[in-house]
């Protein structure tokens, strides 16, 4: 393909996956009302624990008369997201497969049977970890009837729609090291020679993602995310290992690429 060519098809799996967003916030825009209940339910909850451990008083309030209208656009552009996140996350696919070998296309299913998963699986977690989050940031606020904690609800649900897709898109990570490797770019091997400093990352990225200052919230975001890139390296390593068999019975010398590979290293 010319690169003409190329951008066509860049153009064409970009306006599918816009048109697939598009369809999933008009769904998510008819069931908007369910969705903020469940997106402000964290709150409540830390609401109500601070309340009784410390006496604070939190409330929500709309800052403006157009923030009930921008609120609902918001949530459902982000529950678009995650309602589409199947077929943008096959454009992507599609657009990487023309470059692969045929009987790397198989792994197509293997692609989108997990990635939509661990996307969901991570916005799941991310949500399960608000409350303790919510309840810690709340806690800095002064104890007494002098006090009370106002916070701007377009705000809050800017934050909760921020760590929910921080979540999922950091549970994606790993999907993409794997694609890297089916296209040639990213080595088993030289994945694990850059093992320490990606999990070191890894906690980095967790500790300034995550909402809160305590290590307990880090850490639920960073082990999982560690387990995950650890199992991207044992499966690049498996394909290498295949790739590796398949030239050798075609042949094709491995050591002398390796030791070009080397020495442009």
């Amino acid at each position: 393909m010319t690169l003409v060519e190329h951008l066509r098809e860049l153009r064409s799996r970009l306006i599918k996956s816009v048109v697939a967003l598009l369809l999933g916030m008009v769904v998510a825009w008819y069931f908007r009302e369910a969705i903020f209940d469940l997106l402000s339910k964290p709150l409540v909850a830390a609401m109500e624990q601070i309340a009784e451990e410390k006496g604070v008083d939190a409330k929500l309030n709309f800052g403006g008369a157009a923030s009930p209208l921008m609120i609902m656009l918001k949530i459902s552009l982000v529950a678009g997201l995650v309602l589409s996140c199947p077929v943008w996350l096959y454009q992507i696919w599609a657009f990487i497969v023309p470059g692969l070998h045929r009987h790397e296309r198989k792994y197509t299913l293997l692609f989108l049977g997990s990635s939509a998963p661990l996307f969901v699986g991570g916005i799941l977690l991310g949500y399960w970890v608000l409350p303790r989050g919510l309840e810690v940031l709340l806690s800095f606020t002064p104890p007494g009837s002098l006090f009370e904690n106002i916070l701007n609800i377009e705000e809050f649900l800017s934050f909760v729609l921020r760590v929910l897709v921080v979540f999922g898109v950091a549970f994606l990570i790993p999907v993409f090291v794997v694609l890297l490797n089916l296209v040639g770019v990213l080595t088993g091997e030289r994945i694990g020679r850059w093992r320490s400093p990606i999990i070191f990352f890894i906690f980095v990225f967790a500790a300034v993602a995550t909402p809160t200052v305590d290590p307990i919230t880090m850490l639920l975001l960073a082990i999982p995310m560690c387990m995950l890139f650890l199992a991207s390296e044992i499966i690049a390593r498996m394909f290498d290992r295949r790739r590796r068999a398949r030239l050798i019975a075609q042949g094709i010398d491995i050591d002398a690429i390796q030791n070009a590979g080397k020495v442009d290293d």
